[in-house]
């Protein structure tokens, strides 16, 4: 049996055993290490809470980009009265909310360990007391005295949670949604291209059209 022929100087060696190279095992090896490490962070830092919510209401965290917080809140720009954050996760959209003059600002949360983060965000602000992060279901929430609502959820939960704000939230309200529209909503203004898009329902208008097309649906 004739001796492997060296590689050329800085050659990748991904077929040899030996030497500290991998191989396809250790390659699949690697993957499946790699898969099992983000499952148990998921089980550790972000399961918790969602364990009392229906899976079909469950939102999965995901952070929201600078640019995606920034056309949000500028569909937001000029109002006052309370602003709530729907699932807020880390928090950044309440302290930003904060930031822009939008007061009391709130954000409803279940995971424990998201909690932690926006805290401390929020002691990193310089806005510790100043805005609130509360361990609430969004679904068990009332909204009646919510004036900004915003809302960066998954599509899913749209229809369930677009009957919920039209029972409870007072006309004056307006509702700003990231990433994923109201399928049944018409849109005031919306910003942004792509996953970067916001949309602001008023809902006087929203309950207006709402109105008109069930006076005109044939009985």
């Amino acid at each position: 049996m004739e001796p492997e022929e060296p590689g050329e100087p800085g050659e990748v060696a991904w077929g040899r055993r030996g030497g500290g190279t991998l191989g396809g095992r250790g390659l699949l090896e690697l993957a499946v290490a790699s898969g099992v490490a983000a499952w148990a962070a998921w089980a550790a830092l972000l399961m918790p809470g969602f364990r009392r919510v229906p899976l079909r209401l469950q939102v999965p965290y995901q952070p929201s980009g600078p640019q995606q917080v920034a056309n949000a809140l500028a569909l937001l720009r000029g109002r006052s009265g309370k602003t709530v954050d729907l699932g807020s996760g880390d928090g950044r959209l309440v302290v930003e909310a904060y930031k822009q003059g939008l007061r009391p600002a709130v954000g409803y949360e279940l995971n424990p360990w998201l909690l932690c983060l926006s805290n401390y965000r929020a002691w990193k602000a310089g806005y510790r007391g100043k805005v609130s992060f509360l361990k609430k279901d969004l679904w068990k929430v009332n909204l009646s005295d919510c004036y900004n609502v915003i809302v960066f959820l998954a599509p899913s939960v749209k229809p369930p949670l677009a009957a919920k704000l039209l029972a409870e939230l007072p006309d004056e309200a307006r509702v700003v949604a990231g990433r994923f529209p109201f399928p049944s909503w018409t849109p005031t203004s919306t910003l942004g291209q792509g996953l970067e898009q916001a949309w602001a329902y008023d809902m006087k208008e929203v309950r207006r059209v709402a109105q008109s097309s069930t006076e005109g649906s044939p009985v």
